[in-house]
């Protein structure tokens, strides 16, 4: 009991914290609440992923403890933190949610793509059918589009693999020739295909029927030290988690600079070390602040 009354008061004395707002141009977000704990009071631990959709349903990768946490956040209220835990997913880095609100996984020490129900069941691997050669690959990342489709970054053979929502194979993008670094995959509204290069801080594209990506953006070293995740929102605008930096970068459509939100340190609203980032069409921003050992929520104020 001395747990869950823990839990509670953590996230209370977020909703009774004083508002914070940032601002990337015409690009402002507003700190709302952190989450802390589960629903028993027992402290996240190098949260690596989250994950959040228009159902009010959030889903954080508790990546030290092994474990996944369901909570459901509406009109600003946070409720539970169940434990989701299957012995396949001992690492849970990224997490995606599809229409249906099934999580996929990426467990960190398999390397492979967690398939589960809404409610935490163990529902298989992703395992992709019909791939062509190389059939081999390894996953560094994943993204789903609107209409469930797989996006597969995989940096054994160079390419970002299509899948269906089924997990057939449906096309490959080959990567540049030449590139840094590549750590994570995102898809707009229009179905472009998003990289970034963590090296040399750059963001490539590639639009439905491109077989190869192209830059986007210049190198955005002068205002980036590593992002390392990335995603967009309903306006196509990037958000780019600067992990070393600790921060978050916005980029607009064209590939042009818009700005910064947030900053290193340890007190609401800031951020170190954060790792996955997570935006719904409501304008609701979840971030793993992973050496914080939190999950922040923002609301986008358009």
């Amino acid at each position: 009991m001395k747990g869950v009354i823990t839990g509670i008061l953590l996230v209370s004395a977020m909703l009774f914290a004083p508002v914070k707002t940032y601002s990337a141009g015409a690009v402002k977000m507003v700190h709302v609440q952190s989450i802390y704990s589960d629903d028993k009071g027992l402290g996240l631990k190098h949260p690596e992923g989250v994950a959040c959709n228009n159902n009010s349903l959030v889903i954080v990768a508790d990546s030290e403890n092994g474990r996944l946490l369901k909570y459901t956040y509406e009109d600003r209220s946070l409720k539970t933190g169940a434990e989701i835990k299957v012995p396949q997913l001992s690492y849970p880095l990224v997490v995606r949610l599809n229409s249906r609100s099934e999580i996929y996984v990426l467990d960190g020490k398999g390397r492979r793509i967690v398939r589960l129900s809404p409610d935490g069941q163990f529902l298989g691997y992703l395992e992709p059918a019909g791939l062509p050669s190389p059939t081999t690959f390894i996953t560094r990342s994943f993204d789903i589009d609107k209409d469930d489709n797989i996006y597969i970054l995989d940096i054994f053979s160079k390419r970002v693999i299509v899948l269906t929502p089924e997990g057939a194979f449906r096309r490959a993008v080959q990567l540049p020739e030449r590139f840094g670094f590549f750590s994570d995959v995102a898809v707009d509204f229009r179905g472009n295909i998003l990289l970034i290069d963590s090296i040399e801080a750059m963001v490539y594209a590639a639009a439905n029927n491109d077989a190869v990506f192209s830059p986007l953006t210049e190198s955005l070293k002068n205002y980036m030290r590593f992002p390392a995740s990335l995603t967009t929102d309903n306006r196509g605008r990037i958000y780019l988690v600067d992990r070393n930096g600790s921060r978050i970068m916005v980029v607009g459509q064209d590939g042009s600079f818009l700005g910064q939100l947030s900053e290193r340190g340890w007190k609401e609203g800031l951020l170190i070390y954060p790792s996955q980032i997570s935006i719904n069409d409501k304008g609701e921003v979840c971030i793993a602040d992973t050496d914080n050992n939190r999950v922040q929520i923002f609301t986008l104020v358009k």
